[in-house]
């Protein structure tokens, strides 16, 4: 059959009849073609999105997690108490004030001299021995001299306040009056600490010696036991950082601290000598042991007063400028 000449017919080869191999091979470059630059690999080859792979199980022990009882352990119980109570003493016994001048340079040289005093100490007991409970008579003393010093600061602290602010001139002293209210707030404080913490050793006596039984007994307990479990250490607190910050008193004047700072400082030294006597060792030795601690205090106080002077503008009879940190 003719094809009109469009391609072969049937049964040639390449015709679409039985027996043909159709109209050729699929459209497109031919294979094996020496004209078509071969495929270059792929400079970017796919990565995988998540590279991360956990790490397969160490077989062996499962890690152990604490127990919700390690928060009624006692070492929780006593941290948590302490933490507390350093907190509130903070905040009622360590004021700053408007006028406070923080001078980095002192804190430094106070811890510095607080270290140094309390290495003499050790230095003179292992040199020249103590005597029988010398050690337990040392700390008691250290403890005691905390307790004493905001007594002795509230007996004797008015009167230096009170010759600071006739010393100033005429026209400061209201100014300096009408700042008294943090000192006096910081000594309210510590006398109802004080009052509290009595109050509550005098009515666990009264009810022990009342023989309490059951519940009410249980009640008492219970409440002596919380009142004096935190109320002890935030007294040994407050005793501390009220001694440190002379309850307060920059509020008044930047330079008051340091003025009641070296009062009690002395005071404190005369009352242990009346009541412990000389150290131990020879009599040079004595007399350093002796007024060693008040004078170092002394000569400190004075410098940081020298350094408010001549640093920042203050003056005992001027005003206080704005606080600067240095």
């Amino acid at each position: 059959m003719a094809t009109g000449g469009w391609g072969p017919g049937t049964g040639q080869p390449g015709g679409n009849g039985p027996g043909g191999q159709g109209w050729g091979p699929p459209p497109g470059p031919p294979a094996n073609n020496p004209y078509v630059p071969p495929q270059a690999p792929n400079p970017y080859p796919p990565q995988n999105p998540y590279p991360y792979v956990p790490p397969a199980p160490v077989p062996g022990r499962a890690p152990r997690r604490r127990s919700r009882l390690w928060f009624f352990s006692a070492p929780y119980l006593v941290a948590a108490v302490i933490r507390s109570a350093h907190r509130v003493a903070t905040r009622l016994f360590v004021q700053e004030g408007d006028g406070r001048i923080e001078d980095r340079t002192v804190d430094r040289v106070q811890v510095a001299r607080t270290v140094l005093g309390a290495l003499a100490t050790i230095g003179l007991f292992l040199a020249y021995g103590a005597e029988k409970d010398g050690w337990e008579d040392a700390a008691t003393g250290g403890v005691a001299n905390m307790i004493i010093a905001p007594v002795l600061l509230i007996v004797g602290g008015p009167l230096v306040i009170i010759g600071f602010v006739f010393y100033a001139p005429p026209h400061l002293r209201p100014h300096l009056r009408s700042r008294l209210h943090a000192p006096l707030k910081a000594v309210g404080w510590y006398l109802l600490t004080v009052v509290v913490l009595v109050g509550t050793l005098l009515g666990v006596a009264q009810a022990a010696k009342a023989e309490l039984n059951g519940w009410q007994g249980f009640l008492v307990g219970i409440a002596g036991l919380a009142v004096l479990g935190w109320g002890i250490p935030f007294f040994l607190l407050a005793s501390l950082y009220s001694a440190r910050s002379a309850f307060n008193t920059a509020h008044v004047h930047p330079m008051l601290p340091p003025v009641v700072t070296v009062a009690l400082v002395w005071v404190l030294a005369l009352f242990n000598l009346i009541d412990s006597g000389m150290p131990q060792g020879p009599p040079v030795v004595q007399y350093c042991s002796l007024l060693g601690g008040p004078l170092s205090v002394t000569v400190v106080s004075l410098w940081e007063m020298h350094r408010m002077r001549s640093r920042f503008g203050v003056t005992v009879r001027g005003t206080a400028p704005v606080p600067v940190l240095r």
